[in-house]
């Protein structure tokens, strides 16, 4: 855990000690905002029998609507995946064309609600909370050497197991205004608890080959919960 939450703080402080350059007279906040974020993610509770970490991306969008724009509508789509198996595989026709089969774990997670922020000079503390999904999907493609083969139509990419949940979010953190202007650029710092409930999903090894070629498939059930852990870019658009 300790390797894994030393990045965000030391992120703050450099922040911190970089806004401090920095004008920190008020400015205008924009109505919309966009963001996109380096996301590492730390199961939590039962789940940390079955994944060890995951990591991946999200963006988010935000649009102020009261409390002189610190209250806004926030809605947030992200993707984490916790574990890649690959194998050499031969052609059909000759082992002579390298290919490759790939079995992707996944978490792909959206929801929606409000998010309220205070702005202190170049700094914005925020908190949030969010009500949506999270979809625990497992995915096997073959694959050349640099791209999907028969990608156009799809015959070789299977989603072999998926669960979908209602979940929420509860989250916050600190934004380092970096410019102004109509576009305003902020480093976006943030954690945020996942709370997906109970969950069926595939792990790494729970897929196995027959020499029929037929598949057998072992899910696990536990309860599903992580901690993310986020760092990226906001861009302000819209004015006030």
């Amino acid at each position: 855990m300790r390797h894994r939450t030393s990045w965000p703080i030391m992120t703050v402080v450099f922040g911190m000690l970089f806004v401090g350059n920095v004008s920190a007279q008020e400015w205008n906040a924009p109505r919309g905002f966009v963001s996109l974020s380096f996301v590492d993610g730390d199961p939590v509770g039962e789940l940390k029998t079955f994944i060890d970490d995951a990591t991946g991306g999200q963006m988010h969008g935000a649009w102020a609507f009261a409390d002189k724009g610190r209250l806004r509508l926030r809605g947030d789509l992200g993707l984490l995946i916790y574990g890649i198996e690959r194998y050499d595989v031969c052609h059909l026709i000759s082992c002579r064309i390298n290919l490759n089969l790939e079995t992707t774990n996944s978490i792909f997670y959206g929801g929606i609600g409000p998010e309220y922020a205070v702005q202190i000079g170049v700094m914005e503390p925020y908190v949030y909370a969010t009500g949506g999904f999270s979809l625990f999907a497992t995915n096997t493609s073959l694959r050349g050497d640099h791209h999907n083969v028969y990608d156009d139509n799809g015959w070789l990419d299977t989603t072999n197991y998926s669960d979908a949940l209602m979940a929420w979010r509860v989250g916050g953190g600190m934004r380092f205004r970096l410019t102004g202007g109509d576009l305003p650029l902020s480093i976006d710092v943030g954690v945020e608890r996942h709370q997906n409930g109970i969950a069926n999903f595939l792990t790494e090894g729970d897929i196995t080959d027959n020499a029929d070629g037929t598949i057998n498939i072992f899910p696990n059930r536990s309860e599903a919960n992580l901690m993310t852990f986020r760092i990226g870019v906001r861009v302000g658009f819209g004015g006030r």
